[in-house]
């Protein structure tokens, strides 16, 4: 029985931009802004929500599997993510299209400006669960994605009775609101930053207590102010690790992510979960690059054990 996660497969295309977008933006004309940012650098790099988060459950000892759609460009990358225990098996390769693309522009205050070509991710709504073999899957991670798609796989992990956790994050100014609602409301688990969350709340119609009490779990990340964890009534407040060193937080929710989710899969308590998805999230920071950071499990628990207590808990990844 394994976790399958589903999203976004793509290349990033990461810049920085030399100054504040703060500076650029005339507040009483964005109704017709136009800009255009000379930037320092530019680096191309694996990337994708869906192999994000699988390549730090990978580090620490998972075998996720990547349910997913790509592009005729994505060998290198397959083998690359087999090499780190990454299961391809139920990646589709759709003809004659390239794999997504993020474009992300970074500025000095770690704001971002981004763009996403769906390429062959366009596909993945006519990619059902319904290919997995019966009793591979014990878990699904419902990331961003083609929004149909996102909806079918609520739908489809509803009917299989396979519990899910909902991630909508950048999807949730896209995705039509009934859908947000359905996602929400049939989920074990949600995820969202402090923004996202506003925003779900909002496009759902849904209070943040109605939400809370849908689904098991619900956690909210909170950028360098850490994250809350909400469950059962108790409310967990998890701390940011500090980097030492920032370079480029594109992927750092991922981290997050795979940190958490390795922690929940091996039944810890909550917690320290929240802590391992902190300490993910930083060791990402520290990288520029979503999936070019590197641990093994006996580094990770030493470095939390400078942080947190964990009373023997982490030695479950050993």
């Amino acid at each position: 029985m394994s976790i399958f996660i589903t999203g976004s497969i793509a290349f990033d295309y990461l810049m920085t931009f030399p100054g504040k977008f703060r500076d650029n933006i005339i507040p009483d004309q964005l109704d017709k802004i136009s800009l255009s940012f000379l930037v320092d650098s530019m680096t191309r790099q694996r990337g994708g929500i869906a192999p994000n988060i699988a390549y730090t459950l990978s580090l620490l000892g998972e075998k996720p599997y990547v349910f997913a759609t790509a592009g005729v460009d994505f060998t290198d990358y397959r083998d690359w993510m087999e090499s780190h225990n990454i299961s391809t098996k139920y990646i589709k390769v759709i003809d004659g299209k390239f794999t997504a693309s993020f474009f992300v522009n970074t500025d000095q205050e770690n704001n971002q400006i981004a763009s996403f070509y769906t390429g062959a991710m366009a596909d993945s709504a006519g990619y059902s669960l319904s290919a997995i073999g019966q009793g591979e899957a014990d878990y699904v991670l419902i990331a961003p994605n083609d929004p149909a798609a996102m909806r079918r796989y609520c739908e489809e992990c509803t009917a299989l009775q396979i519990p899910y956790l909902f991630d909508p994050s950048q999807q949730v100014a896209r995705n039509p609101h009934a859908d947000l609602k359905y996602g929400v409301e049939h989920a074990d688990a949600l995820f969202c930053n402090e923004y996202e969350f506003n925003l779900l709340q909002k496009h759902t119609g849904l209070t943040a207590g109605e939400i809370e009490s849908r689904v098991r779990l619900l956690v909210i990340t909170l950028g360098e102010k850490g994250a809350t964890l909400l469950s059962g009534g108790k409310r967990f407040s998890i701390a940011a690790v500090p980097p030492a060193g920032m370079a480029d937080p594109t992927g750092v929710g991922d981290a997050f992510r795979g940190g958490f989710l390795r922690g929940y899969r091996l039944r810890m308590d909550l917690q320290t979960c929240g802590q391992m998805g902190s300490l993910a999230a930083t060791y990402c920071l520290e990288q520029k690059g979503t999936q070019n950071h590197y641990y093994t499990p006996e580094e990770f628990i030493k470095r939390y054990r400078q942080h947190f207590k964990d009373n023997g808990e982490l030695d479950k990844l050993i």
